[in-house]
């Protein structure tokens, strides 16, 4: 069973020129023959009719009394000699009869060629009342196979009496050697073709399915984890060059996102592990008193707060499975953007205040009513301003913006915060799963890098996009869209 590409291509396209080549020559030597024949029966004919007009002058200056005299006198063998004037094969000749069918007289030849001494007489009667005859015959065995035979009636052209018939025959109805070196060409023609056609063939199948190949064993090398196969593209713009494009870019997502899956289990493990061993740690010292009594309800609220820490993480886990299993439905409501990012301020205020944070909210409208699952936005917004006051430094800028543009019917949300922003090798990365800019845990401490990609999901399932601005060492800006739904009113510039 043949499984290559390659080789079914090198086959097919073998078997497609060879058959046209085959089916071109065969149309070739058809043409040729046909044509070679019709040629030969021209010049039979008009060899017959000089032959005739020969033998009748011949005949009628010869002073013989009767035509039976003459055809067996030496003079009608001068005729024999024109034959080779007439530039046929060794095997034409010419036969003459009297009217009853009988050879008086016949060109050289080998001994045995003629089988009968008289040809038939109906022959004999079609060319005298010149009917339609058949000129490839045996003369009903006068020869051995057949021959094209042109018959011409000998008679005085004054009296119109006949009184023979003269028949010049060709044991070969065409050129053969003209049409064998024809045939030899047109085939000696395709074979050089056919080769010159497979190199080709192999040369433009090579370029074709060498980064298939490559593919494919890049495609192996994956299944063992190696993600750093890539396919060279050398500059094709044709589909080949689009799918190794494709392929490569899939790699270097398969890379990121192995990387990523990396830093997700080293992060979840962290969060899971440091405060499993706070709690463990503080349980443990409680049991066998190395903790006084009167500390245990510190330490107690701190195994608490560990142990909604836990919680947290395993809610957002579980939400991701949800999500990525369809099972969170959104429902489109129309609601106050501008409540639902006041709400969503008041919520994170302590933790604006305790680090002396400048904040700014902005709308174009005290109200502004949006179609959306009002719970799912206001989960983005907790996320959003919760990383903004996470990641801006004392005494830095936090700032909502909320914008209608009328002619898109929406409202543009924006979370603004001052500080080190995001580098721009990460920015088409912070919406993956479990992607974490900072890496070093210095900042976020508490986080597992799902929050952008659950933010991302929600948006998308509301048919808009989330985007991200981002200048390093000077600010961060999330802005995603809502349709607009209802009157809004009121303006509001604070």
């Amino acid at each position: 069973m043949i499984k290559s590409v390659f080789v079914k291509y090198i086959l097919v396209f073998f078997v497609i020129i060879t058959a046209s080549f085959a089916i071109l020559a065969f149309v070739i030597s058809s043409y040729v023959i046909q044509n070679s024949i019709e040629t030969k029966r021209n010049i039979v004919e008009a060899a017959a009719k000089i032959a005739k007009q020969n033998v009748e002058a011949n005949f009628k200056n010869s002073g013989y009394g009767s035509f039976d005299e003459y055809a067996k006198s030496e003079k009608i063998k001068l005729m024999w000699d024109f034959v080779s004037y007439v530039e046929l094969t060794d095997e034409s000749l010419i036969l003459v009869a009297d009217l009853e069918g009988a050879i008086l007289v016949a060109s050289a030849l080998p001994d045995g060629y003629l089988k009968k001494d008289s040809i038939p007489k109906s022959f004999v009667y079609e060319a005298l009342n010149q009917f339609e005859i058949d000129r490839y015959q045996t003369l009903d065995g006068v020869f051995s196979k057949l021959h094209l035979v042109s018959p011409q009636i000998l008679g005085e052209s004054e009296t119109g009496e006949a009184f023979g018939i003269l028949l010049f025959c060709s044991g070969s109805m065409w050129d053969r050697f003209f049409v064998s070196r024809i045939i030899n060409a047109t085939i000696l023609s395709c074979l050089w073709i056919l080769v010159a056609s497979m190199a080709l063939v192999y040369f433009i199948t090579e370029k074709t399915i060498a980064p298939v190949r490559e593919m494919r064993k890049a495609a192996k090398s994956f299944e063992f984890g190696r993600f750093d196969a890539r396919i060279p593209i050398k500059k094709r713009n044709d589909e080949i060059g689009e799918l190794a494009s494709a392929f490569n870019t899939m790699a270097n997502s398969l890379a990121s996102h192995e990387e990523t899956q990396r830093m997700f289990l080293a992060n979840v493990s962290h969060d899971l592990r440091t405060p499993m061993t706070s709690i463990m740690g503080f349980v443990e010292q409680i049991l066998d008193g190395t903790i006084p009594p009167e500390a245990h309800e510190q330490y107690l609220k701190i195994v608490f707060s560990e142990t909604k820490r836990l919680a947290r993480l395993v809610s957002t886990l579980f939400e991701i499975t949800k999500i990525q299993a369809g099972d969170r439905k959104f429902t489109s409501v129309s609601f106050d953007i501008c409540e639902t990012a006041r709400q969503a301020i008041i919520f994170l205020a302590q933790d604006i205040e305790a680090k002396n944070l400048e904040f700014e909210f902005a709308s174009d409208e005290d109200n502004i009513y949006v179609a959306a699952d009002p719970d799912a936005i206001r989960q983005i917004l907790d996320n959003l301003v919760g990383n903004a006051v996470k990641f801006t430094p004392e005494k830095g800028l936090v700032k909502i913006s909320i914008e209608i543009k009328e002619k898109e019917k929406k409202a543009y949300i924006s979370v603004y915060n001052t500080g080190t922003g995001i580098p721009a090798e990460d920015i088409p990365f912070v919406f993956d799963r479990f992607y974490k800019s900072d890496r070093s845990r210095g900042i976020d401490k508490s986080g597992a890098g799902l929050g952008l990609f659950i933010a991302r999901t929600i948006i998308e399932a509301h048919r808009e996009k989330i985007k991200v601005n981002s200048e390093y060492g000077k600010y961060c800006e999330f802005v995603f869209a809502l349709p607009i739904s209802g009157e809004t009113g009121g303006k509001n510039k604070n």
